[in-house]
């Protein structure tokens, strides 16, 4: 059903929501472009977070094109495969995205707790293994929550009150209502994201700690800097996350349940190159010099056709 409304309010939405989709897909890949393309930026911090922002491109794309075709469609339909498919690979997305925050905490706390110790300790071997980590797990996590799901008995109507093919109005929409299923899908987030949500918190305990006993302010405002950054991202993604599922059986109003899928499906992933990447000066330096150096290249590519 997406957002009921007037044909001219779906129009507004379908421009509203395109712009916010091209500016995530414009923030993001700049920063996965400036990581790749400015060897200062060669290090685990910042290879980390060039992972982080593909991730972030990779989630948005598997619900927001299929929502912008719907503002401009009659029939709003989606198949039974689609629509599991979709469930997987956002969640999956979404599932990885929280353990790469969890590996980003882990890097500062080894960089700030143990700088002697750092070089021995995040190599290249084991910057890879946390890098291939942090893409597989939700892909191997979200299998059984899926297959339960889709196991339900739907014997119809099939109309689902949402913009995006989600857990908890999927289960609301079976025959029968599959306390045991509910339960395992309720444990399964709960121990995801309190538990990724508790190790960032102590990374980032054991960071602050060390950082007050820092002797130079220069150094303090720097590590704080970077902390308050990474921390606002956790905010803004564990905080509507762990409203929305870890507790479906408490039954959200079905338009507060969109709100909050909108906002860490959509909002979130708009917001974070500009919390987290775009305010450090060592990544606004790599994007001026990849960006800049490319401007020139097509300046003085157009300018050798034009001669």
């Amino acid at each position: 059903m997406g957002f009921p409304s007037s044909p001219e309010i779906q129009l507004l939405y379908f421009g509203l929501f395109s712009m916010t989709y091209i500016l995530t897909l414009m923030g993001n890949t700049a920063i996965a472009c400036a990581v790749r393309g400015d060897r200062r930026l060669h290090t685990p911090m910042y290879i980390f977070l060039g992972n982080f922002s593909l991730l972030e491109i990779c989630y948005v794309t598997s619900t927001v094109p299929n929502m912008l075709t719907n503002f401009l469609s009659s029939s709003k339909s989606i198949s039974f495969v689609s629509c599991f498919a979709q469930f997987y690979f956002f969640f999956s997305f979404g599932c990885d995205e929280g353990f790469f925050l969890c590996i980003m905490a882990f890097d500062r706390y080894l960089a700030i707790c143990r700088p002697l110790h750092y070089p021995h300790i995040m190599t290249k071997q084991l910057c890879a293994g946390l890098v291939i980590f942090g893409w597989s797990c939700g892909f191997i996590l979200f299998i059984t929550p899926v297959v339960l799901i889709s196991q339900l008995p739907y014997c119809g109507p099939n109309i689902i009150n949402h913009f995006m093919c989600d857990p908890v109005p999927l289960m609301m929409l079976s025959c029968s209502e599959d306390s045991t299923t509910q339960f395992i899908y309720s444990a399964f987030n709960s121990f995801f994201m309190i538990g990724t949500f508790l190790f960032i918190l102590c990374s980032y305990a054991l960071v602050i700690l060390a950082v007050i006993r820092m002797p130079s302010a220069a150094s303090k405002h720097k590590a704080f800097s970077t902390c308050a950054s990474h921390l606002a991202v956790v905010v803004l993604f564990f905080g509507s996350i762990m409203v929305m599922y870890v507790s479906p059986g408490s039954r959200h109003p079905v338009e507060v349940q969109k709100i909050i899928t909108l906002f860490y499906s959509v909002i979130t992933p708009l917001c974070n190159p500009l919390i987290y990447s775009l305010r450090n000066k060592e990544m606004k330096a790599a994007l001026r010099k990849v960006f800049g150096t490319e401007i020139l290249f097509i300046k003085h590519k157009s300018n050798i056709i034009a001669n």
